[in-house]
Order: structure tokens, then sequence, then C-alpha cells
């Protein structure tokens, strides 16, 4: 890297600007230290976990670009060519690079017992050539003014108001709580109970891996589940949208002793209810002891007691042999406030190898001595004993002592690959997850492997699918949606509520029921621990409100809100709350409402009149001459003027009505009379065809589409075909296209196997008319055809003959060689003698002669 190491002398720390902006959380300081560093050349912010430095790392990608950004954690290291910006675990800082800009997150932890000394070798030694940023707690401006006077101190309020509520049992607890414990047994317990209780919990605990706690958390922000129980570990680096924090405890170990929570550590994890703008409240839960007025003050208005001493271990250390290193490692602190920090893992296991001979003997030289120190140094994510630690940080040291200098691949191979299996229970998980972290950092170590890259690649692909199993593991264990508390919550009337959302969803409390749609409830079809029955009536005693309002607004829904589709269901509201079902004529359908019990019979009567008077003005509507027909042969009267009909136009409009807008000749033969029958109909649109009398306003798509799924409803179809696509003039009849019957309700006839809309059979019969007497080639009006059915040269022919034509030679010089002729010449009964099939028989015996 081409940047310049760091000088660190009092003249540049002077030079350079020195900032501390302190507050307590959800005040924004890591959006405003990524904003200052972004405004340098360079920069480096240095962040208390690895979770959280992906997090900083993946936005500030976005904003600059992969080129850019470097990750360097002690389990992650990512590094472009010529990086400008280095977001870190402070512990992971590279502080022989100069940079411009210089940050660390959570300060505070100068004060921790483990890793405070780290924290306070940042704030004492690490500094930017421009500008130097600290965040953190507010507790820490007079250690940071002893340090360095000339600090300038930002102090942000927070954004949102922190209130106690109180003790709650955990059945009570609102929804979007944090249920915060202080070891892996209590929060299990407890995630266990809330999944009894409540339906299921994310678990977040410190010894997660990102992956895993990151897929915790997005169940928890998805609302899958409302309810996180969690270690301290969500006291920082985690964003939720946590609206209460309850206390399960309030003690902890801290890897020595059990002791009581500080109250600026309560003060950490309570601030992570409420985030930006919305308030946030905490108390404690289960068997914890409620919180002390003084305590509640003390988190409410973010007052805490300053700090007075640091964590701090000497770094200017003696590589010259073990015991002098020892020894440095164990020099007092030079200045008041410091205080020398406890042994940690690291001196520990130096110690425990400083007794082995062998070791003693392999590092007598400072550059041995300085690689067992950095082999100390290897984190004890195992947590098994001190001892077993020391045994795999001396191998490490023994293996990298030797001639090769390397850990031996067949040695990593077999470490790895005995880690690699994701079967177990969530114990078993956690363990192998713990044990490839380790593993995980020695492939990120420098000069550590022989193909850093390659280790770096395979560890981090298992640490990948064992936080995967882990997380799918969690999840079985302590979620499960559907369990029969819920009727208990029903049984012993608790309080919780129930909602309709948007899409239909019925939820008790965090529980989805399942979904209501329109005025029918179904029952979540995932719930299979609950009787579905049982779930269906406690739904339904919980929403006679809702489907009462649903009603109300029907019955005054205006008409455009209806719609009917060709099914024969009405649709209200993005829902099916009724069906047509046959009634005394097709034209007037029933109305059958899709309802349940818990509407009541006057308000299902009420929506089923609606319904109707809205079914028949929109059969009106579409199918006005069809309705006018009905209305005129319904009539008492024969006259004109009265509305009615002469006895052989009633019968004929009747029929007309009866067959949805049309009667054929086989049906109805064409005489004289029924030809003056369709001549006093012609005011109602009705057209005398060459094979059936029919009304041409019915071709339309809307109606004939309406007319097809009226004589459906009426015949008692068990499922209603769709109707003729719009705009289609014929098409061949396959089985899915419905009966004869239902296509002529759509105004087509079946023609030789083909589906032929009514005006196009009365244009094609006149095209060939026309043609046979002007005695044209049959090949120029075959193309007309075709051009009408809009189908190939057979099909055309086969229609043609199906009405009653074929292609003969033409026997006179100079005509075409082919020309349309009739089949046949059809006798004709003398004029004014009806069919004796046809109901205009028994007509002409009634009528009046002169």
């Amino acid at each position: 890297m081409a940047l310049k190491p760091m000088a660190y002398h009092p003249a540049s720390r002077q030079q350079a600007r020195i900032t501390a902006v302190l507050g307590p959380t959800n005040t924004g300081k890591t959006h405003f230290a990524i904003e200052r560093m972004l405004a340098h050349r360079s920069g480096m912010i240095g962040l208390p976990l690895r979770l959280l430095a992906r997090e900083v790392f993946d936005k500030l990608v976005r904003l600059r670009g992969e080129s850019e950004v470097a990750l360097i954690t002690g389990e992650e290291r990512i590094l472009p060519k010529s990086p400008r910006f280095f977001v870190c675990t402070v512990e992971a800082m590279p502080v022989d690079i100069g940079v411009a800009f210089l940050a660390v997150d959570e300060i505070q932890l100068c004060t921790d017992p483990e890793r405070g000394h780290i924290f306070t070798d940042r704030l004492l030694n690490a500094r930017g050539d421009e500008e130097t940023l600290w965040l953190g707690s507010a507790t820490m401006k007079p250690a940071i003014a002893r340090i360095a006077p000339e600090t300038h101190f930002i102090t942000r309020p927070r954004f949102s108001e922190l209130a106690c509520t109180g003790a709650k049992k955990l059945s009570r607890l609102p929804r979007r709580s944090a249920v915060v414990a202080f070891s892996v047994e209590d929060v299990y317990g407890i995630a266990d109970t809330v999944r009894t209780q409540r339906g299921g919990a994310a678990v977040v605990l410190g010894a997660l891996s990102p992956r895993t706690r990151n897929a915790q958390v997005a169940l928890y922000q998805s609302g899958e589940v409302d309810f996180m129980i969690a270690t301290d570990a969500i006291g920082m680096g985690i964003n939720m949208d946590v609206d209460h924090v309850a206390f399960a405890a309030r003690d902890k170990f801290d890897g020595f002793t059990i002791r009581p929570l500080k109250p600026e550590e309560m003060g950490q994890i309570a601030g992570r209810a409420g985030r930006y703008m919305n308030d946030g409240t905490f108390g404690v839960t289960g068997d914890t002891e409620p919180l002390e007025s003084d305590l509640v003050q003390q988190i409410e208005n973010h007052r805490y007691d300053p700090v007075k001493v640091l964590q701090w271990r000497n770094n200017a250390l003696d590589y010259s042999s073990i015991d002098r290193l020892l020894a440095s490692l164990d020099e007092p602190s030079p200045w008041r406030g410091l205080v020398k920090c406890r042994p940690v893992s690291d001196l520990i296991t130096l110690n425990a190898l400083g007794h082995d001979p062998e070791i003693r003997a392999s590092a007598t030289a400072p550059a041995a001595v300085k690689l067992l120190w950095q082999a100390c140094q290897l984190p004890d994510f195992r947590k098994l004993t001190a001892d077993e630690h020391a045994r795999l940080a001396g191998r490490i040291f023994r293996h990298l002592i030797s001639d090769s200098g390397v850990l031996p691949d067949d040695w990593m191979a077999r470490q790895i690959a005995r880690l690699d299996v994701v079967d177990g229970d969530v114990d078993t998980l956690s363990g192998r997850l713990a044990q490839i972290r380790t593993w995980t950092y020695i492939a990120n170590r420098p000069g550590w492997t022989t193909n850093p890259r390659q280790w770096q690649e395979i560890t981090r692909a298992v640490e990948d699918r064992l936080s995967d199993a882990l997380h799918e593991r969690l999840t079985q264990r302590f979620i499960d949606r559907r369990t029969s508390l819920l009727m208990r919550h029903l049984r012993d009337d608790d309080e919780l509520p129930t909602e309709v959302d948007d899409s239909g969803t019925v939820r008790l409390g965090p529980e989805p029921l399942g979904k209501l749609e329109g005025f029918v409830f179904t029952p979540d079809p995932r719930a299979d621990a609950i009787h579905q029955r049982s779930l269906r009536a406690a739904a339904g005693r919980m929403l006679g409100p809702e489907l009462e309002r649903r009603a109300r607004a029907l019955i005054s829904a205006p008409d455009h809100d209806f719609m009917l589709t060709y099914h024969g269901n009405i649709w209200w509201s993005g829902a099916v709350v009724a069906k047509l079902a046959a009634g005394g004529h097709p034209l007037t359908p029933l109305v059958e409402v899709k309802a349940d019990e818990p509407l009541g019979n006057s308000l299902r009567d009420a929506v089923k009149s609606r319904l109707e008077t809205w079914v028949a003005t929109h059969v009106e509507t579409h199918l006005e001459p069809l309705v006018a027909l009905k209305r005129a042969a319904a009539a008492r009267t024969s006259s004109w003027e009265n509305g009615g009909l002469p006895g052989p136009a009633r019968g004929l409009a009747f029929r007309m009505a009866e067959n949805l807008g049309h009667v054929a000749y086989d049906g109805v033969p064409l005489t004289s009379e029924t030809r003056a029958a369709a001549r006093e109909l012609r005011r109602f649109g009705v057209k005398t065809g060459c094979r059936a009398f029919y009304l041409p306003r019915m071709i339309k798509p809307a109606a004939s589409a309406l007319a097809a799924m009226l004589w459906a409803v009426k015949a008692g179809l068990p499922q209603l075909p769709a109707p003729p696509s719009p705009g289609l003039t014929s098409f061949a009849v396959t089985d899915g296209d419905g009966p004869p019957a239902f296509l002529e309700a759509a105004c087509f006839m079946i023609i030789a196997g083909r589906a032929v809309r009514m005006d196009m059979v009365d244009r094609i019969d006149n095209a060939l008319q026309r043609a046979s007497r002007e005695r044209c080639d049959a090949r120029i009006s075959l193309n007309t055809v075709i051009s009408l059915l809009g189908s190939s040269a057979d099909s055309a022919t086969a229609v043609a003959s199906g009405l009653g034509w074929r292609q003969a030679p033409a026997h006179q010089s100079g005509a075409a060689a082919m020309i349309w002729q009739p089949i046949r010449t059809r006798k004709r009964r003398p004029r004014g003698t009806p069919h004796r099939d046809s109901p205009f028989a028994g007509l002409a015996a009634l009528a009046p002669t002169e």
C-alpha cells in the first residue's frame, strides 16, 4: 500500500483536529463518522464488532466502489490495490498506515476488562494526519479531556425518548420486544417459553457468526417473529426496530466472576429500544427484581458516573526473550487514570507456553518470540479451557517456527474437514461454528499459510454452510407459528387484538389465523397443529364486527365497485362475494351470497338484495335489446302503443329472449308468418339472417360474453367455460370451448366443425350468392370467404359447403373454370303455411280472420 506510516510525535498531534462525539445510543454517531471520513482524502474507522465493520464496509462500497474501500478484521481481509478508506475492527486496525482521518467507535470500551486495553491504546496513540474522531458515551468526556486536552467535544442528544414501563410477564410483553439474558442457557430457555406462548422468537448471541446473527435479525426485522431473545450482544452494532427492551437478569458473568450490571451497561442495552424518532421503553421480565427509581432516572436521562480509570497494557514490548516479553507486558501504568488490565486470553496463553521447555528452546531470537506472541493472540472462539487453547496456540507456533515456516496444508485440511458437517442440533453446530471461526482467523493471518487466499475461501465457505445450518436449526427450535397455545389464548380471553390487514390476512396478536376474503374466512393451510374447524369457529367469534363493517360498505357501494366474471362470480373489494345460480329465466339468475355464518341473516339478506339489484342493472345495461324483447313478450296487450306485440311477433320475441338473442330456422322455420313477425321486431334490432333470426347488437364482446355466461348458469354447467375471445370471427371448435348452445348464446354458429360469428355467416352467404349470380371465378370469391373467416382455404371450403354451396365447372364459353352453385334446391312450402313443428302452427289457428 502506498500510504505512508504514521508519525506519533507531539507536533503532528497538535496540528490535527481531535473531536469527540459523545452521547447515548440512537444518536447517529456512526453515520456522522462516515460522512466526516468521506470528506477526507483517506480515512480509517475502528469498530467494536466484525458484524458492524462489515455493515459499514458494505455501505462505503455502495458509496465509493470496491476499489477505494478495504475491510480488515481478524477473520476477514478485503484489500484492493490502492484503498483510500479502511474499515476495521479496533483490534485489527493497521496502526502503521497513515491516513488523513481516523475514528474509533464505542470508545467507552476503554473500561472493558478484556478488550479495554486495546481501545485505550488507540485513544492514546492512534491519530489521523488531519482529523481524529472518538465516538461513544458521554461518560468518557473527563478521561478524554485528560489525555487530549485539545479535544473538541460534541454532545449529541438521543433522537427519541426512553421510558421505563416496569415489570411485565413474558406473555404480556408488547410486540417488537427484545428480551435480554446473560447466558446461553437462559437465552435458549426464554426462547422456548416465548415459542410456546407467543409463537416464536429470533435468537442473538455473541457467539453466533455474523451470517447467522444477520439471518436471525432478518427474521425479526421482517416481522416473521415479534420477539428477540439476546445477550448483551445487542447493546452495540445491531440496528433493529425494537420498541421495548426487557431485562431477564441484572447480573452477568464477565469472564472471572458474576457481577451486577453497571448503570451505563444497562443504559447501553436499554437504548436499543426506539429507533430514530420513535420512542422506546424498557423494563424487566420473569423473576428479575424491579429497577430502582434512581437507576430508572439514570437510564431515562442518560446520566451516568464519569469514567475515572481506563484499562491499559504496555504496548512497548520487549521481544528479546519470553521472560522479558512477559515482564514488559506486566509493566505498571505510567499515568494516573490508567490501570493495568487483568491477564486476558493472550497473556494467559503466553504464560502457559512459556513453561514449555520445547517452546522456550525454540523462542530464543526476538523474531521467534514475536511469532510466539502472535500465536498466543489467537482469539479463543471455542471457549473450551485455557489449557486446550494454549495447546492449539503452541502447535501453531511449532509449525510456524519449523523449517517450512507455515502451517502444513494437510494438517489444515484435516482440521477443517472434520468441521465441515452440517448435521446436528443447535449446540453441536454452535461448537463447530466456533471452531471454524478459529481457522478462518488463522487463514487471514499474513504468512501463516502457503496459499492464504485458497484457505480463506475454504474456511469462509465452511463457516457460511455451518452458519446457514445453525440459523435453520434455531428457526426450527424457537419458531412455531402454529401451536395449540393460540387456542389457549382464546379460551383464557387474553387481550390479543384481532387485526385484518389490507390483504385480508387475519392475525390474533402475532399469530396469523388465515385470510378473510370478502365474507369468507379461510384458515391458514400451514397451521397443521391447529384443528381447522376450531380455528374457523374461533376466528368467527372475533370477525363479527369486521363482517358487519364489510356488509354495510357493500350495501352502500356504487355500482362501479362490482364486477361479474365469466365464471359467474361477483367480485367486490378484491374478493368473490357471491355467485350466480339458475333462475326462472336466463336473464334473471339468482344470486347466492358467499358468506360465513357470523354475518347474520338480516345483513346477509340486505347484501343479497343489493347484489340482485346490481345484477339486474348490469344485465339490462349490457343486454338492453334482449331485456326489451322479454318485456314486450311478457306484456298483456298486443297494442304497440302500450308496449305489447301481436301474437306471432310475441311468440318470436319470447323465443329470442329465452335463447339469449337468436332463433335458428331449424326451430322456427322461415315462413311468411315468421318473416312478418320478424319485421314487427325490427324496432328491437332483430335481423333476418340466412340461418337464424338474431340481434346484431348482441355480437359486441361484452354482450356476447355476458349472454354466454348467463346461458351456462341457466344450464347448470359445473364449470363455466370462457367465452370466445373478442374480435374473433371464427375458430375451430374444441372440447374446451363448451357445448354448441353455449357458443350460439355468444352469437356463434357451428358450421363444419367451426364456430362462425352470425354476422359473418350472413356475409359469407351473401358473397357466395353474388358470386353465383355473376358466375365469378370460385377462387376469387373463396379468398373473400377466407378473409372473413380468418382461416385456411380448406376450412373456408368446408364452411361454404356447410352453408349449402359447392364449386362446379362452368359450362358456358367465356365463363370461369369453376363457379359457386347451391348444393340443392330446397322445396319451399306454400306461402303462409307454417312448419308443422313450429309454435307458429298453433298461433296461426288463433289468428283472427278477415
